[in-house]
């Protein structure tokens, strides 16, 4: 990890729960002059930040914040930018490329269709991302093994995605009978989107096909259910919720999600 000024690390805390946030997560936040976040994540980390200058948001101020956070890099300051999970699945690390690469294509330094990394380098501005476990691994181990064979990530937020796109992909991943991780699955101004999207996946999959349900996974608050896809919908789903849905071999054992990988095909066990 470099130690040079003018630098940003976009960093993941994973779920929520100390112990999961890794060394280098660690090491970015305690190396950083500014840390830049969304109050909630933020919370989750007050005693890694209380002697730092701290610079907090509500929702959907994102692109404030990664400005911010930009705007202070190229002062000279080292910024890291908070989020949970990962930062490269649903979060800040794209929009913080985006605004870098708008930001030089505006300027003219460089051609549109130039790689903007080289250039942020060479104007002494760095950007590092540095990982963190994401909600889809936590949920997961909370379940059991239900990611074991091929999945696919879908958010049922349409702020930015135009819910005609939504449902494509989910036709797509439920008649090629993917396992489905549901990201933003339910809010109090898309509180129905949950419902089209168990409609969808019925069309593809048994009524009694197993679902999981994590809140807060690896927090103090955490509920896990297994129910399903009859069935998902009386249970509690909210936005800090996940929700994956099995395929046509997952089964349930021990109160435990698990989809076959082919083992016992090949192995006979």
């Amino acid at each position: 990890m470099s130690d040079s000024k003018s630098k940003i690390y976009v960093v993941g805390i994973g779920p929520g729960s100390p112990d999961h946030i890794t060394p280098a997560a660690k090491n970015a936040i305690e190396t950083s002059d500014i840390i830049v976040g969304y109050k909630t994540y933020l919370d989750l980390i007050q005693d890694m930040i209380r002697d730092k200058e701290v610079m907090s948001s509500g929702m959907r101020q994102e692109v404030d914040r990664c400005a911010k956070a930009v705007e202070l890099a190229q002062d000279g300051k080292t910024v890291a930018v908070i989020c949970s999970g990962d930062p490269g699945i649903y979060a800040m690390a794209g929009l913080v490329f985006e605004l870098l690469s708008a930001e030089e294509r505006k300027s003219g330094s460089v051609e549109a269709k130039t790689s903007q990394l080289p250039n942020l380098r060479a104007s002494g501005l760095s950007v590092e991302v540095i990982p963190g476990i994401p909600a889809l691994s936590a949920c997961a181990s909370r379940l059991g093994a239900p990611l074991m064979h091929d999945f696919a990530a879908i958010s049922l937020s349409d702020l930015l995605t135009p819910w005609e796109l939504i449902e494509k992909r989910l036709e797509a991943a439920a008649s090629a009978d993917f396992v489905i991780v549901i990201y933003n699955p339910k809010s109090k101004g898309r509180p129905h989107n949950i419902k089209k999207a168990r409609d969808i996946v019925l069309k593809h999959r048994s009524p009694v096909t197993p679902v999981g349900i994590v809140k807060g996974a690896t927090r103090e608050n955490e509920t896990v259910t297994i129910t399903d896809l009859q069935h998902m919908l009386d249970k509690e789903i909210d936005m800090q919720s996940t929700v994956i849905i099995g395929n046509s071999n997952t089964f349930t054992w021990q109160e435990r999600m698990v989809t076959p990988r082919g083992y016992e095909k090949k192995y006979k066990i």
